[in-house]
């Protein structure tokens, strides 16, 4: 099998290729809202060019208009793949323990699958992207809620955007925790800060869950925050493209 997996998110849009259980290849392009069915096209021909054509798809969306888009894109250039979309009534064998399960987002539900699966539970995945997710698996595998916080770059847009004299920083380490200009107190405002954002969000988590098994990294900023992070076990770049694959082979028979 030959699988092309899709993970749409607000900021990026995460491509992987696997063959079997083998990721072959990723990519990631920014998610730009209101592309068209073809523009989408045009994008996915030039990335998968040299490739196995897929034999399967599966996909997540957390941008209902680039969903909408995708899905004509589909329907139109992959007409005759089979597809697994991860919505409300996909098969995932994840118990969602929420007040209202219908509103907990398709990529949190494919982390869930995807750590349980390699890690084992209690575990706390860690999303970095346009929002910090921090999402909470039982010991049974069992989607129990967890915390969003805003994403390190909306943060720092916001600040750029409130503060005249404040602008967009490089997110690398600055030379010490005391800054000696205005970058360097930047860089570690928000490397420093989200890392013990997260380090206190994880550990209070933690209480609740009990016996912690892992917490895993993802996401396109996770690994600016993981060498600074005292409480990540695990960098699982890949974790929702696995999670992804794990839907489809429970869905395709």
């Amino acid at each position: 099998m030959t699988l092309l997996a899709i993970d749409i998110g607000n900021t990026n849009t995460v491509l992987g290729m696997f063959d079997g259980d083998t990721l072959m290849r990723s990519w990631r392009v920014t998610t730009h809202p209101r592309a068209t069915a073809d523009e989408i096209a045009l994008t996915f021909h030039g990335l998968l060019e040299g490739c196995q054509p897929a034999t399967g798809i599966a996909m997540c969306s957390t941008v209902p208009s680039v969903l909408r888009e995708m899905r004509s894109m589909l329907d139109r250039y992959f007409e005759h793949v089979p597809r697994v979309i991860v919505e409300p009534g996909t098969k995932t064998g994840v118990p969602i323990l929420t007040d209202n399960p219908r509103e907990v987002g398709a990529d949190r539900i494919v982390n869930t699958m995807a750590a349980f699966h390699l890690y084992g539970g209690p575990s706390i995945v860690v999303d970095f992207g346009t929002s910090t997710n921090l999402d909470c698996v039982s010991a049974n595998g069992e989607f129990v809620g967890g915390a969003l916080a805003p994403g390190i770059e909306i943060s720092l847009d916001a600040l750029a955007a409130r503060a005249a004299q404040l602008r967009k920083v490089e997110l690398v380490p600055p030379r010490s925790p005391i800054g000696k200009n205005t970058v360097e107190a930047l860089q570690s405002g928000a490397l420093y800060g989200f890392a013990g954002q997260v380090d206190g969000l994880v550990r209070r988590l933690g209480v609740e869950l009990g016996d912690v098994q892992a917490v895993i990294a993802t996401g396109g900023l996770a690994h600016i925050v993981v060498p600074e992070s005292e409480t990540i076990t695990h960098y699982d770049p890949d974790l929702t493209l696995v999670g992804l694959r794990l839907v489809y082979e429970r869905n395709v028979p």
